[in-house]
C-alpha cells in the first residue's frame, strides 16, 4: 500500500513539474514576444526551443502510462503542446494508455504518416485496440504492411465484441511439444532470449497446435531436466474460448489467481492467451463505465472537451430527469390544498423523498454488482427480494420513527409524526421494490442494468415519496 501511495505521489509530482515547465514556457515566450529587439523572430525561435527542451527531457524519463495520465490532466491546448514533444517511437504506446476520449484529440493532431508509424510499432492485439480510432485510409495502409499471419490475427481480434475474451487476448505465446525433455525446453527458451510479458507458463501443443496442457515455469526450473514435458505439465489448465464473456473470465482470473491462461477455439486449437494485465485493464474500464452509467452519462468524457461535446454526452438523462421532475411537481400540485392548510408538509416532504432515493440507490448498487458478478439468478431472486424488503422495512420503522419523533417535537402534532413514520416506511419499501426490479427488468430486456438506474430510482422515489406522504397527510390530518 505504501508503495502504491509513493507511486501516486511521484506521478503527482511529475504532473506538477510539467505544469510548472509549461507555465514557465508561456511566461518567457510572452515576455520575449513583447520585446522590441534586432532579429526578434530568431531570438523568439531560440527561446521557444530552449524552453521546450527541458520539458521534452522530463517527458522522455516518464513511463508511457505516466505520460498518458499527464496528457489527460492537461487542457487541450497544453495537451497538444506536450503531445508534440513526445518522441515519435513512443506514440503508439501512449495512445494505447490514454482514455478513448483523449485519444481522439491526439489522433486528430497527427497526420497519416505519423499514425501509420505509431501503429507499426505495436503488436497485433494492440493494433486491434487502436484500430477503431484510426482513419479508414490509415487502417487500410496498415493492413498492407502486415504479413498474412498478422493480418489474419488482426482481422480475427477485431471480429470479437469488446466484452469478449477474443477482444482481450494477445498472440504473443510460446509453445512447446510434450515429447521433449525439460532440458531441451530450457535450451529453447535460452535461444529465444526473451519471454513475452507476464509469462508464468509455456503452452504445450501437438503438431496441429491443439492444446495438451501447460508447463508452469516453476515446474520447469525445479524438476529433473531429464524428465519429459508430458510428465511434468498440468493437463487440466483453466482455458477460455474467444467468444466467452470477458467479465466471467475476469472473475476466473481472480478466483484462480491466474497470470496467463490459454485461449482455444472449438477444436481445442490454441489461438492466443489471456493475461492478467489485459484483464485488469478490462475491469478498470468496466468499473469506470459503470460509474458513468449510474450517473446517466452515455460515454467516457474528456474533462477538457468542448462545452458542446460535453452537453451532447449529458443531455439524454437530464432530459429524462426534467420530465420526471415535472411529474413530481404535478404530484405535489395535486395536494396544494393540503400544503396550504398544513405548511409543515412543505418542509418535511423533501426528507421522505431524499431518504427514499438514497435507499433505492443503495439497493440498485448491490443488485447491479450482483448481476455483474453472476451471483443473481432465478434460484435466489425471491430470497434476495425478500431480504431487501426486510432491510427497507426495518430501516423505515427505525428512521421513520426517529423522524416522526422529531416532527412531533417541532410541530407538537402526534398525527403528523405518525404520518411521517408511515410515509418513510412505505417509501423505503417502494425504493426496495424498484431498486431490485429496475436492474432485473433492464437485464431481461438485454440492456445494461447500470445505465441510468440512479436517475430512474430517484425519479420513482421522489414522485412516490411525495404522493405517499401528502396522500397520508390528506387522509389523516385534514
Amino acid at each position: 500500500m505504501a508503495e502504491h501511495d509513493q507511486s501516486k505521489e511521484s506521478l503527482q509530482e511529475s504532473l506538477q513539474q510539467v505544469i510548472h515547465l509549461l507555465s514557465k514556457h508561456r511566461l518567457v515566450e510572452s515576455l520575449v514576444h513583447k520585446q522590441d529587439m534586432p532579429r526578434h523572430d530568431l531570438v523568439e525561435t531560440l527561446v521557444h526551443k530552449q524552453n521546450l527542451t527541458e520539458l521534452q527531457k522530463k517527458l522522455d524519463e516518464l513511463h508511457p502510462a505516466d505520460v498518458a495520465y499527464i496528457l489527460e490532466a492537461l487542457p487541450i491546448e497544453q495537451r497538444l503542446l506536450v503531445w508534440d514533444l513526445v518522441k515519435a517511437e513512443r506514440d503508439g504506446e501512449i495512445l494505447l494508455e490514454v482514455s478513448d476520449a483523449v485519444r481522439q484529440t491526439l489522433i486528430a493532431r497527427m497526420d497519416s504518416e505519423e499514425l501509420l508509424a505509431a501503429a507499426e510499432q505495436l503488436d497485433t492485439d494492440e493494433i486491434a485496440d487502436l484500430a477503431p480510432d484510426l482513419p479508414q485510409d490509415v487502417f487500410q495502409e496498415l493492413l498492407v504492411t502486415l504479413d498474412s499471419q498478422n493480418r489474419e490475427r488482426l482481422t480475427s481480434a477485431m471480429s470479437y465484441p469488446d466484452d469478449t475474451v477474443g477482444a482481450l487476448m494477445d498472440f504473443d505465446i510460446v509453445t512447446i511439444r510434450d515429447d521433449i525433455s525439460l532440458e531441451v525446453a530450457l535450451r529453447y527458451l535460452r535461444r529465444l532470449g526473451k519471454l513475452p510479458d507476464h509469462s508464468d507458463k509455456l503452452f504445450v501443443v501437438d503438431r496441429r497446435d491443439r492444446l495438451l496442457g501447460v508447463l508452469p515455469l516453476k515446474r520447469l526450473v525445479v524438476n529433473d531436466p531429464e524428465l519429459s514435458v508430458a510428465a511434468v505439465m498440468a493437463d487440466d489448465p483453466v482455458i477460455f474460448h474467444p467468444e466467452e464473456d470477458a467479465s466471467e473470465a475476469a472473475q476466473a482470473f481472480a478466483r484462480y489467481d491466474l497470470v496467463t491462461a490459454p485461449v482455444v477455439d472449438a477444436d481445442n486449437k490454441l489461438v492466443g492467451r489471456l493475461t492478467v494485465d489485459a484483464v485488469m485493464d478490462f475491469i478498470r474500464e468496466e468499473s469506470e463505465s459503470e460509474v458513468l452509467s449510474l450517473a446517466g452519462l452515455r460515454e467516457e468524457e474528456d474533462i477538457f472537451s468542448s462545452v458542446w461535446k460535453s452537453m451532447q454526452n449529458r443531455w439524454t438523462w437530464l432530459a429524462i430527469n426534467l420530465v420526471t421532475a415535472f411529474i413530481a411537481s404535478r404530484v405535489i400540485g395535486l395536494f396544494e390544498g393540503s400544503i396550504e392548510r398544513i405548511v409543515a408538509l412543505a418542509a418535511l416532504m423533501p426528507i421522505v423523498a431524499g431518504i427514499g432515493g438514497n435507499s433505492g440507490n443503495q439497493t440498485i448498487t448491490m443488485i447491479v454488482r450482483g448481476l455483474a458478478l453472476g451471483q443473481i439468478n432465478m434460484h435466489n431472486m425471491k430470497t434476495l427480494f425478500m431480504k431487501e424488503i426486510g432491510v427497507s422495512l426495518l430501516n423505515g420503522l427505525i428512521w421513520g420513527g426517529v423522524l416522526g419523533v422529531a416532527a412531533y417535537f417541532l410541530y407538537h402534532n402526534v398525527a403528523l409524526g405518525l404520518v411521517m413514520t408511515g410515509a418513510m416506511t412505505l417509501n423505503l419499501l417502494l425504493a426496495a421494490i424498484m431498486g431490485v426490479g429496475i436492474p432485473l427488468l433492464m437485464t431481461k430486456l438485454g440492456r445494461d442494468p447500470a445505465v441510468g438506474s440512479s436517475v430512474m430510482i430517484t425519479a420513482v422515489t421522489d414522485s412516490g415519496g411525495f404522493f405517499i406522504f401528502l396522500g397520508l397527510a390528506t387522509v389523516f390530518l385534514m
